[in-house]
């Protein structure tokens, strides 16, 4: 029985064999390497799609890989994991390299008992009737349920709220999801204006008015471009958008989800503070804006404006470096296009300084931001706030497939196939969230206090330096 079971076996495999070799040879025309090569030119192609997976483990160095590194990766896995990230033997890190970040370490450190704990810092306080005081200078930047699974939402709200973090929604619109563990919410108004528009993409204060009445959100932001696709929307397949996301979005399901580059009712620099403004007396609570930097003449110009009615400014303003990518994007946008955070973040902190904006914006921070240094290195910079997308990411379980626009993610991160998101159990990545969270913030106070100062509030750019120039992000 054994012996036909082979034999049978042996002439299915022959006849694959042999049905590839005519296909490939004489009738397919779209591979020249199969039809010079047949049957064995196959392995090209499957060797070109397992690189990326074996490359990542065994050929390529801690320190090499792109957009994140091994050991930036590890670090936040044992962080979220709550396992001691202590190291021995020396660090991998090469500190000649140029763009190596370093601090100026005090020669009269601050011991624990003297250290100050974060006491937070008023975003519209005296501006608007529901002022926000977050509890956390690192806190979870905009991740739209549809990119992400519900089972991962759910998850970083369980874990925003453990750690006191507020969770921003991403342009996706504000879920069940979102809310489900009580944590602090940012309300983002994409350009699209999903889960506040009326049937032809307007902006509907109604619906604003229902979202604002709702206690957790604390406050709006409204974005106006972002690190991963400068001068473009966001881009959600149709795959992605479910009966239930078209609900909360406000759009037709099973239509691809695809933003417009700018808003339609924003045209200039007074549209853009009168829609600030529009928002803000709408809801009463902070409003902020998001923005990737371009041209240094728009801040100055914006800035100049604001000058002149900074009580119209903006309450916060969040500086997306093109180092961003959370979100599906066209390559040439990710690679070229927009300013890094290493150049737009000091630079509008400065600016801000200049036109005597500082204490009336407060300045957030996001961008490939998510390990204690250089978060630090952006509150030296002048970042009231940092917030990660990524670094969360990571702690949910994002092992970096690079499948995030394909709905094939596998961990479930960036899926909702059932099949993928089944893995993700909300309970324990939510105390993941949160562990990662509270390592990021307690190294943060570490670097602060080695330079002598007993708050994070207290470090300058006088603490900071870095190689070469610039940093390498």
């Amino acid at each position: 029985m054994l012996g036909y079971a082979f034999a049978a076996i042996v002439l299915f495999a022959a006849g694959t064999m042999a049905w590839y070799y005519v296909y490939d040879r004489w009738i397919q025309r779209d591979h020249a390497i199969r039809r010079n090569f047949p049957i064995y030119g196959r392995f090209r192609y499957v060797m070109e799609n397992l690189g990326e997976y074996f490359r990542q483990y065994w050929f390529t160095a801690d320190w090499e890989e792109r957009p994140f590194n091994r050991l930036t990766r590890a670090w936040v896995y044992r962080s979220a994991k709550g396992v001691s990230n202590y190291i021995a033997f020396g660090s991998e890190v090469d500190a000649q390299q140029p763009g190596h970040i370093y601090f100026l370490h005090s020669a009269f450190p601050v011991n624990d008992e003297e250290a100050e704990a974060y006491t937070g810092k008023w975003i519209g306080k005296d501006i608007v009737r529901h002022p926000y005081k977050p509890k956390s200078f690192f806190n979870i930047s905009g991740m739209s349920y549809g990119a992400l699974s519900s089972a991962a939402v759910t998850a970083l709200s369980e874990g925003a709220a453990m750690a006191g973090m507020w969770l921003d929604t991403g342009e996706g619109g504000l879920s069940p999801y979102h809310l489900k563990a009580g944590c602090d919410i940012c309300f983002q108004i994409g350009t699209a204006k999903y889960g506040v528009r009326d049937k032809d993409g307007n902006l509907d204060e109604e619906k604003l008015r229902k979202i604002a009445a709702i206690e957790q959100v604390r406050m709006f932001c409204i974005k106006l471009s972002q690190g991963a696709k400068p001068g473009r929307g966001g881009i959600l397949p149709a795959s992605k958008v479910t009966p239930e996301i078209a609900e909360i979005r406000g759009i037709e399901p099973g239509k691809p989800s695809n933003s417009p580059s700018r808003h339609h009712d924003i045209t200039d620099i007074p549209t853009l503070v009168a829609l600030i403004n529009r928002v803000r007396r709408t809801t009463q609570k902070p409003v902020g804006i998001k923005m990737a930097v371009g041209s240094y003449e728009f801040v100055d110009e914006f800035f100049g404006y604001l000058q002149q009615c900074p009580d119209d400014a903006p309450d916060f303003v969040q500086i997306d470096g093109a180092e961003g990518g959370t979100g599906a994007a066209p390559a040439p946008l990710a690679d070229y296009v927009g300013q890094s955070i290493v150049q737009a973040l000091p630079y509008v902190a400065q600016r801000l300084r200049d036109y005597g904006l500082r204490n009336r914006i407060r300045l957030v921070a996001s961008g490939k931001l998510l390990t204690p240094d250089k978060v630090a290195w952006a509150i030296c910079m002048g970042a009231d706030f940092v917030v990660s997308a990524r670094g969360f990411m990571f702690a949910l379980g994002c092992i970096q497939a690079m499948k995030c626009n394909t709905g094939h993610c596998p961990t479930g991160v960036t899926s909702n196939d059932p099949r993928f998101m089944r893995g993700l159990d909300p309970a324990r990545k939510g105390v993941r969230v949160a562990n990662y969270a509270q390592a990021v913030r307690h190294d943060v106070e570490a670097i602060a206090h080695a330079c002598g100062c007993k708050s994070v509030r207290e470090l300058k750019g006088q603490h900071v330096r870095v190689n070469g120039g610039d940093l390498i992000l």
